[in-house]
């Protein structure tokens, strides 16, 4: 598949604002078990506002990936079939849910009343992971989508991005969690890591199931394509294929491998001894771009049984 940049913007960035306000709720539920002592109220409305930004933006990128943006909200007509109809509504809710998180904690709110938002915004997040998983898992005839994996690398990704966000935000605003919040953040990144090498072990193993035989219906045992069935380029031989070589997605692959694990996981433990949060910030910058390069080689690596038509240019 040719990977959508808004698209990948908008699944990166939601995920890590989903991670960080976890970890906000993480942090006051820990604080009112008796884990640790609770942060001041801006450390939550202040983290709140920032999760809200990444939710927003990543909102921002989406639109550039509709045709016509004006007829946006027809979106989520299709809610009782539709795993985007449901995120196209969640993804509202949830930042609402948020907001009223952050409004509550800057008003000074009761403890009950912000853990029940953060209960109520922590299950919002959790649905929203998998709707926003499911689109591309519930597609059969895309093999390397069509996996549980896919929903719980989303998921895993978001927290191990969010984490590291708000371990970061810690180290500016709350260094008490900061040693915490980096458990945490190498819990989700070493689980991520296991099941994005799962994925990418399972993807290896595929084989496609249609053929040039059943492609274009006939029988005969040797088939050879000697031109892309068009005149010109059309939208099937443009948005179904990356056109990038196999060493390009090698280097990819093994680009975001580095970004999103090794090189994060370092810059967090020598970030959470000091509690520097300059450190963790670019920990934090480093893995965005890799999961960046995730989300194009994710997009990339999927193969459109339609292109065992149009395989010419392909």
């Amino acid at each position: 598949m040719r990977p959508a940049f808004s698209v990948i913007f908008l699944t990166t960035l939601i995920g890590a604002g989903q991670g960080l306000f976890i970890a906000l709720c993480v942090a006051e539920l820990g604080a009112a078990l008796g884990a640790w002592a609770m942060p001041d109220e801006l450390y939550f409305a202040l983290g709140c506002a920032l999760s809200l930004s990444l939710l927003g933006a990543g909102l921002l990128a989406s639109f550039f990936h509709l045709g016509r943006p004006e007829r946006a909200w027809r979106s989520a007509a299709m809610w009782r079939t539709s795993w985007l109809s449901r995120e196209v509504i969640l993804l509202p809710a949830f930042m609402a849910a948020v907001a009223a998180f952050g409004l509550a904690h800057y008003l000074r709110g009761a403890g009950d009343l912000t853990l029940a938002l953060g209960a109520a915004g922590l299950t919002l997040a959790l649905l929203l992971f998998v709707c926003t998983g499911m689109i591309y898992a519930c597609l059969p005839f895309l093999q390397e989508w069509h996996s549980p994996l896919t929903v719980i690398n989303y998921t895993l990704f978001g927290c191990a991005s969010g984490f590291l966000l708000g371990t970061a935000w810690a180290a500016a605003q709350a260094p008490a969690l900061v040693v915490a919040s980096a458990l945490w953040t190498a819990a989700f990144t070493l689980a991520a890591l296991v099941t994005r090498v799962a994925s990418l072990a399972r993807n290896a193993r595929l084989r496609p199931k249609s053929t040039p035989q059943t492609a274009i219906g006939v029988k005969h045992p040797r088939i050879a394509q000697k031109s892309e069935g068009f005149m010109g380029g059309s939208f099937n031989t443009r948005e179904f294929f990356h056109a990038r070589s196999f060493a390009w997605l090698r280097a990819v692959k093994w680009g975001f491998l580095l970004l999103v694990f090794p090189l994060p996981l370092a810059l967090l433990a020598a970030g959470a001894a000091s509690a520097s949060w300059p450190a963790l910030g670019l920990a934090f910058a480093l893995q965005y771009l890799g999961l960046l390069a995730e989300r194009w080689f994710f997009f990339a690596q999927a193969r459109h049984p339609q292109n065992l038509y149009y395989q010419a240019i392909s």
